[in-house]
């Protein structure tokens, strides 16, 4: 029996540090928030993690850190959607990378900016167990598609996310018939609550079921996210259900009682690392 804990991560696209928080005698460059997310790996350890929003300098300075620090991690490169994992706990078996198309039929403008909505995935055999399992992480595109109100409304959007998990699910079904039909967990910044049409797709089309449902010791009811943004570093976290948040896990086809927790991680010191808190599980196999 093997335990795993597989987490998800927004990590915040921003390079450079901004003028405002360079008035405040703050830095939020690459270079000192990737000391911040280091730290995250080290405290919480996981076995993989799927990345969203890590541009090639952020994977570059966190690399560097972790080599430094000869922590045990490789890299599987997914432009903005990189996968971490420890290479002394597995075996990279297969891996494929989709960028999802920037036009959606029927609908006007762009659904993927600055090419970092897409969908990363490997298919992965525990060294310990010999269990293979598929790890997949992504990010959706983010307008809202429901509010026509709202400052960031562009029609589409809803079905342009469901969409998206179509393809990314067309190409992950493709490795479970290669692999025996194996589990898989499906991280992710979704930037859409359960609710939504994309999501309902995962359960009630795609099969999978909500983390937070199939854990069976405990499950964060918190939405993980703060208002950590160029203009300013965040205060506090923001409150809110889970189903209100934008990132989630999805699994499928594991044995009853395999996933033990879910949670995310929201201590004060990442208020300036990311607007988004890691998410993970872990698993039994």
């Amino acid at each position: 029996m093997s335990k795993l804990r597989l987490m998800g991560q927004n990590q915040w696209n921003y390079t450079n540090n901004a003028p405002a928080w360079e008035e405040r005698g703050l830095d939020c460059s690459s270079a000192v928030r990737m000391k911040g997310h280091l730290k995250i790996f080290k405290e919480l350890m996981p076995d993989i993690l799927g990345g969203q929003e890590v541009n090639k300098d952020m994977q570059l300075d966190l690399m560097l850190l972790i080599q430094e620090e000869k922590l045990p991690y490789t890299l599987i490169w997914g432009n903005m959607t990189p996968i971490f994992y420890r290479a002394d706990k597995f075996e990279l078996l297969d891996a494929e990378y989709l960028l999802y198309p920037k036009k959606f039929e029927n609908y006007e403008g762009t659904f993927n900016d600055a090419n970092s909505k897409a969908c990363n995935m490997g298919v992965f055999r525990c060294k310990e167990s010999g269990k293979v399992f598929i790890f997949a992480t992504t990010h959706l595109w983010w307008r809202n598609g429901s509010n026509p109100a709202y400052y960031s409304y562009q029609a589409g959007s809803d079905e342009a996310r469901r969409y998206q998990l179509q393809l990314a699910n067309a190409m992950i079904d493709k490795y479970r018939a290669k692999y025996d039909n194996c589990p898989v967990v499906f991280v992710g910044d979704m930037n859409a609550r359960t609710t939504s049409i994309a999501l309902q797709y995962m359960v009630n089309d795609a099969g999978y079921t909500h983390a937070h449902d199939a854990a069976v010791e405990y499950a964060t009811e918190e939405m993980g996210y703060c208002s950590c943004y160029p203009s300013a570093p965040a205060e506090k976290w923001i409150e809110g259900p889970y189903t209100n948040a934008d990132d989630h896990i999805y699994v499928k086809g594991w044995d009853e009682g395999a996933i033990k927790r879910f949670d995310r991680y929201m201590p004060d010191y990442y208020l300036v690392l990311s607007d988004h808190a890691p998410v993970w599980v872990d698993v039994e196999m």
